[in-house]
């Protein structure tokens, strides 16, 4: 074979890797030009709203001829296809932070974000736990009757408290207010006479019901609060639940009222033996309407209690975080579970058991703002109406070294400690609406009085829009007047009947339902079926009403993958080998069978012969390794072999025959979902002979029986003749035998009278003997 010449076999090297290099670049690029490079882009909008990999070139005579939607693909193509630098639109994601304004907890207070659609940016905050805050506590008390021994033991608490709480805070300030019901029918008894005096029926003088009274504004003068306590009686209702939530948001929202200090820790403490009403049980009195989130106190009396609903527990819940309180709940040990259930529904609450005449009130308040101190979580919220279309994630690095994602919380933690998030802020899609109006987003951490305000700067349109040059200007006399090129095919209505063609191009008209696009105005963003919010699930284009799905997606709204990965089980077959995946999700054959991957089925195992398949497989590869991997497919997730199976106590003995007339025992646990079978390696063998020898055995053991209790029958009937013999009273004189015992050759006759006479009288007669032959003569 001929070899090649030196440098011709460089130059083909060379033009080899080069090849091998445009190749690596156009599989790391690829996925960008196939979402930037479409038909369906028809302005510089469309393309940045394609993903934050998409660019728009602006510059006039920019590939001459061609599409309008060319001008759209990623920043390298255009550069590439000759498009300068200062005519190319790609607006870049921009995270600006104002260190301008100072904190003591909370950092940064203010962060500025430039997103566009499919584009996400990230900012660390940083929140420190400081030492010795001012703390307001407000006690908030359930004065029905069944609270007077707690109310009398706060009495004499409060100051203990206050004396307490000295110890851990700066400056330590109390407030009160009391709650009950509704004071309306069903909750209360209307009578005249338990209007004035709830309790009239015990002789005893109450209070009328209210529904919440705030009664001692936020102080340090614990003479003042002694002497309200004091001064406070008990009221009475009549159904179990109390008006607590409603008492709660007002002392939330009331901040003016119930003297709340901006730089202080707010702790409100409800003190309770009842749950609460919920937002729908106003409706038993006739209340329909909502409650509005905001401060109705009137003279320090809630004036909306008979007219409006109580709080929802998520509207409790964003009151209590916009006004930086803290929640304790001191309920008695019948309520702690319905309270303890609140405490995921509610940031920045807590629930302790109050004993017997709230004999532990002052170490429940302080145990409970400590481990409230200790537990450091923010909470993230955007605006009314733009949740939507942002996807946030936390990631919390806490002090003691732990790194967790997707969560918000960090506990345990100690004064001057710091906590950092890492927040994450992805931009979903454009708003129709509001085009570029900025969205503000908070980052509030529970129970602080500071906050983090961002500002997310919506890139949803094109600089270029503003000078009107994002594409070639042609002026309008030049343009030639036939509409074919604005028809489908050449035949269609004009731009769809959604346009006007100018140019030989369709400017497709606006609609207030969404966008109109496409080359002839054929696509839209409405009027195709949604899926998970999308339309065509955002995995495919709206063309005439109907779906175009992307390659790896199919469905009437393109939500479901054609790939099968997602129901691929661990053992590498989809469905766990018994179900087909529709939509991406698997479908079990069998409606016995449920589970992500149809891998759960308690009742098909629980007969033996259901695993005999699986046993004869295991025998038929000589129960050895090889049969682990070559069953592994048909049988249980595990199986085992032992010696001696009777050593098994859990689960079920079953029974294999086998063609050799042996039988294999295994056993099967049905602890879990699935069995896990225990299978025998010595096998029980039975013989025919061994059946004969048990025939035989149990024949001579039958037979011998059967002589035994005939010998022992005999013995006794002779025992029973010899007695007979030897009684007195059946035997005849001795000297008279011979007289009166007949002889073979004599007759006994008896002769029966008509009334037998209590002997009876036997007549002898004594026939000679003759000879045979004489007989008969």
């Amino acid at each position: 074979m001929t070899s090649c010449i030196r440098p011709y076999c460089d130059l083909i090297a060379l033009r080899m890797l080069l090849l091998i290099s445009v190749l690596l670049v156009l599989v790391r690029s690829g996925s960008a030009d196939n979402r930037c490079l479409s038909s369906l882009i028809s302005t510089c909008e469309d393309c940045l709203r394609r993903g934050p990999e998409c660019a728009w070139c602006s510059q006039e005579r920019f590939l001459d001829g061609a599409h309008v939607s060319q001008r759209c693909g990623s920043l390298t193509d255009l550069r590439v296809r000759g498009c300068e630098e200062a005519f190319i639109e790609n607006p870049s994601v921009k995270v600006e932070i104002n260190n301008t304004v100072g904190s003591s907890q909370v950092s940064p207070r203010e962060i500025d974000i430039h997103l566009r659609p499919g584009g996400e940016a990230t900012f660390m905050v940083e929140v420190q736990q400081l030492e010795r805050y001012p703390v307001d506590l407000y006690y908030l008390v359930d004065v029905s009757a069944s609270m007077q021994d707690n109310l009398d033991r706060l009495k004499t608490a409060g100051l203990a408290l206050s004396h307490q709480m000295k110890e851990h805070s700066s400056d330590f300030r109390v407030g009160f207010g009391s709650f009950v019901d509704k004071p309306l029918s069903p909750y209360i008894d209307v009578h005249p006479s338990k209007l004035l005096n709830p309790c009239s029926d015990f002789e005893v003088q109450c209070r009328p019901a209210h529904g919440y009274i705030h009664v001692l504004p936020i102080t340090q003068n614990m003479t003042e609060f002694t002497r309200v306590i004091q001064e406070q009686r008990i009221s009475g209702n009549m159904d179990t639940p109390e008006g607590g939530f409603d008492a709660m948001l007002q002392a939330a929202v009331c901040q003016k009222d119930i003297g709340w200090r901006p730089e202080a820790k707010h702790l409100l403490l409800v003190m309770t033996d009842q749950p609460s009403h919920l937002a729908l049980d106003s409706k038993l009195a006739g209340i329909v309407v909502p409650h509005d989130g905001r401060c109705h106190l009137q003279d320090n009396i809630y004036s909306q209690t008979t007219t409006m609903e109580h709080p929802t527990i998520a509207q409790l819940a964003e009151k209590l975080l916009e006004n930086n309180v803290y929640s304790i709940f001191a309920v008695d040990q019948v309520q702690y579970q319905w309270y303890e259930d609140l405490l995921d529904l509610i940031s920045g609450s807590y629930v302790g058991r109050l004993f017997s005449k709230a004999s532990n009130l002052k170490d429940l308040v302080v145990h409970a703002y400590k481990k409230l101190l200790s537990d450091v979580e923010v909470q993230i919220g955007v605006e009314d109406g733009q949740a939507q279309r942002f996807r946030v994630n936390v990631t919390a690095f806490c002090p003691d070294g732990s790194v967790v994602s997707g969560n918000t919380k960090c506990s345990g933690v100690r004064p001057k400690q710091t906590v950092s998030f890492k927040v994450t802020v992805g931009m979903i899609s454009c708003s129709a609406d509001d085009g570029d109006r900025d969205v503000l987003m908070s980052v509030r951490p529970v129970g602080f009085n500071e906050s983090v305000s961002v500002r997310i700067r919506q890139t949803c349109g094109c600089g270029c829009t503003e000078t009107g040059r994002c594409h070639d200007g042609s002026e309008p006399w030049a343009c030639p007047a036939e509409t074919d090129a604005c028809r489908a095919d050449g035949s269609g209505a004009v731009c769809s009947r959604r346009g006007v063609c100018k140019c030989g191009t369709c400017v497709c008209d606006s609609s207030r339902l969404g966008n109109i696009y496409g080359k002839h105005c054929e696509m839209d963003n409405f009027s195709c079926p949604y899926a998970k919010g999308l339309v065509c699930g955002g995995h495919g284009r709206c063309v005439s009403g109907e779906c175009v799905c992307l390659p790896d997606w199919t469905g009437d709204a393109c939500d479901c993958p054609v790939s099968t990965e997602s129901c691929l089980s661990d053992n590498g077959l989809i469905c766990s080998g018994w179900g087909k995946c529709v939509c991406g999700k698997c479908v079990c054959d069998d409606s016995r069978r449920s589970g992500a991957f149809c891998e759960r089925c308690p009742v098909c195992y629980s007969s033996c012969q259901s695993h005999w398949s699986c046993v004869k497989c295991h025998l038929s590869n000589g129960l050895g390794s090889d049969a682990f991997q070559l069953c592994n497919h048909s049988c249980a997730p595990s199986v085992e072999y032992v010696d001696d199976i009777t050593e098994l106590v859990r689960g079920k003995y079953c029974l294999y025959p086998s063609s050799e007339k042996c039988q294999y025992r295994f056993l099967m646990d049905l602890a879990s979902d699935r069995p896990q079978l225990h299978i025998s390696r010595h096998p029980v063998c039975v013989w025919s002979r061994r059946y004969f020898k048990t025939f035989l055995s149990a024949f001579l053991l039958t037979v011998t029986l059967g002589i035994g209790m005939l010998a022992i029958v005999r013995q006794l009937l002779r025992a029973r003749n010899c007695s007979w013999q030897t009684n007195p009273d059946q035997q005849f004189d001795h000297s008279h035998k011979d007289s009166y015992i007949p002889t073979t050759n004599e007759k006994t006759i008896t002769y029966r009278r008509d009334r037998l006479p209590n002997h009876p009288v036997e007549m002898d007669s004594h026939v000679p003997k003759k000879p045979l032959s004489d007989a008969w003569q």
